[in-house]
């Protein structure tokens, strides 16, 4: 996938018609949620002992910040398209799982590369159920635009997919994905990624 540092930075850290969109009021907001996890990404990524790698101090502390604000199992949801409904539940989990950790891995790993990057905020869009929080990685004298999708899951708000300079993260995966999955099926295409995963561990270990 062509997407830049920037972009990829904003990410450990998206309509038919022309909606009319409401405030953003709620102490834990779709904003709040956003801003909450990217500053806290930022802050361990600042904070690491060694500042040219991430160590697995440094994945704990990002995971942590992250955790219950993505929607894993929506965003793989949405990237495997309709085979998913075809699948039991504990194929689905494991899919899941499977994804969580190669984007902690392919997108994570590039997070070694921060050197002093910001995120600004905008207010929060509403549409429906869903929303948006539209953000700008701010780079030397680049600013890359960012827009976070969020829906609610048991309550809360969380991130289901992110629009980096127009390209849908889900939307690439989905992109992505099509091939293998016509040719070796779901069961294919999660042993493809299983086997990422590890050699990306590996990788790291050594």
């Amino acid at each position: 996938m062509n997407i830049t540092i920037k972009s990829l930075l904003a990410f450990v850290l998206l309509w038919v018609a022309t909606p009319v969109w409401a405030e953003d009021t709620t102490v834990d907001g779709p904003k709040v949620v956003v801003e909450t996890a990217v500053n806290g990404i930022l802050h361990a990524l600042e904070n690491r002992k060694d500042q040219s790698k991430l160590t697995e101090e440094d994945r704990d502390a990002i995971r942590q910040q992250v955790e219950g604000r993505f929607d894993y199992r929506e965003m793989a949801r949405r990237s495997v398209g309709r085979a998913w409904n075809k699948q039991i539940p504990e194929q689905q989990a494991a899919f899941t799982e499977t994804f969580r950790q190669l984007l902690e891995r392919s997108y994570g790993n590039r997070l070694s590369e921060y050197h002093g990057q910001t995120v600004e905020f905008d207010d929060t869009e509403f549409k429906k159920n869903k929303a948006r929080v539209k953000t700008h990685v701010i780079d030397s004298n680049k600013v890359t635009p960012v827009f976070y999708r969020l829906h609610q899951n048991s309550g809360t708000w969380q991130v289901y997919d992110i629009k980096i300079e127009g390209v849908s993260l889900v939307g690439t995966f989905r992109k992505d994905f099509k091939g293998p999955l016509k040719k070796d099926g779901f069961d294919g295409l999660l042993k493809a990624l299983q086997d990422k995963v590890a050699r990306l561990k590996e990788k790291d270990a050594s």
